[in-house]
């Protein structure tokens, strides 16, 4: 193998692949990173056996091959290169890759490329197609409501439900739930749903953040593996097996007070809360106060602390229906509050014993449910 790039190029493809590295295994090949030529382009690919990554980066191909490298040694050593071309040439017999670049010179030991495992890329047409920025803001949603306890593996999962034209995205950790709904380019001729490890839908959102082009989204015959392809870049993750709780039952009917409050001041509120909440179990109250003739409506959010002391603050807020108490874990108002994206945000609540429903005012495509916490008086 003989090839060249820029090295600007080789270190944003790195930085693409690393992350699907596995950083402990037994097989020493998973720790490597795979080079190979491939139709005149160099091709980088990761895999820990869950979440594999290919990318291609433009390049000049004197001579095919390939061969697997350490991660994180070619990784740090081409980010330690000049911003100039880097010349590597494999030595077959020993899998010594040798790198040029300026006046730098550098000899890796590899490992054979026929023991890396194969990242598959789909085949011909019959993908989903799901634009891009779209994908990208329902994964971002969704993904931090997933578990990341081991103990129950359907909960460290997002399900993916493919339906009409909609694709649905849910999440749930016991404690909250996300659901966001994405409008699809074509109808799915046969309605079906997945389980993705939130980890890899997390990877997705990363590394397609330049991407414009539509996500094409396929799922394997075997129904064991997702496969996710952007321009020039292949995430491939395996599927959870099992069944999702049936998040509909979760989500609650009725509502006695809905508070309407500006995203950007509750989010405020709430990170100021957590100061004092962290020592208290991260409780926040939320003291709903309807508005009459003389007083617009409010908002009060407290948190106290025995050891550190206690923090209020008062919002405006427009609300119908009851006054209202309720208690949340402030860092899950916190997540969800950092990813709606419009100004207002809609709060339903029943009784201090019962979930609350958050949405964006203005968006019919996003529910969050966070469970309360019992209120110690």
């Amino acid at each position: 193998m003989k090839i060249s790039c820029l090295q600007e190029n080789l270190a944003k493809g790195l930085g693409i692949v690393g992350r699907a590295v596995s950083p402990r295994s037994t097989l020493p090949v998973l720790g490597n990173i795979l080079l190979a030529a491939d139709n005149g382009r160099l091709k980088l690919s990761a895999t820990n056996l869950e979440v594999g990554i290919n990318c291609w980066i433009g390049a000049k191909v004197e001579e095919e091959g390939a061969t697997t490298v350490p991660a994180r040694t070619f990784i740090d050593l081409v980010n330690s290169l000049p911003p100039e071309r880097v010349d590597m040439e494999l030595v077959t017999r020993t899998q010594t890759l040798n790198l040029h670049a300026g006046r730098s010179e550098a000899n890796i030991k590899g490992i054979d490329a026929q023991e890396f495992p194969l990242v598959p890329v789909p085949e011909g047409e019959g993908g989903i197609s799901i634009e891009a920025e779209a994908l990208r803001t329902a994964i971002g949603q969704v993904a931090f409501a997933a578990a990341t306890d081991e103990s129950r593996p359907i909960l460290t999962g997002v399900l993916a439900k493919f339906e009409d034209a909609q694709l649905t995205l849910a999440a749930a950790d016991g404690f909250r739930l996300s659901v966001r709904t994405v409008e699809l380019s074509q109808v799915v001729p046969d309605p079906f749903s997945v389980i993705i490890p939130s980890r890899a839908l997390t990877e997705l959102g990363r590394i397609s953040g330049e991407q414009e082009a539509p996500v094409s989204i396929t799922v394997t015959p075997t129904r064991n593996q997702v496969i996710f392809q952007l321009t020039d870049i292949v995430l491939v993750s395996q599927l959870i097996d099992g069944n999702f709780p049936d998040y509909r039952q979760i989500i609650p009917k009725d509502r006695t007070a809905h508070t309407v409050v500006d995203t950007a001041v509750f989010l405020k509120a709430c990170k100021t809360a957590l100061i004092f909440a962290r020592d208290a179990a991260h409780i926040a109250r939320l003291h709903i106060k309807p508005g009459s003739e003389l007083a617009p409506g409010s908002m009060i959010v407290s948190a106290t602390s025995a050891e550190t002391g206690d923090d209020v603050s008062e919002l405006d807020a427009s609300i119908e229906g009851d006054e209202i108490e309720v208690a949340f874990n402030v860092r899950y108002l916190i997540d969800v509050l950092s990813v709606i994206g419009t100004p207002q945000v809609g709060l339903d609540t029943t009784t201090s014993s019962s979930p609350g429903v958050l949405r964006p005012v203005g968006e019919e495509d996003f529910t969050h449910v966070i469970m309360p916490m019992h209120l110690g008086r």
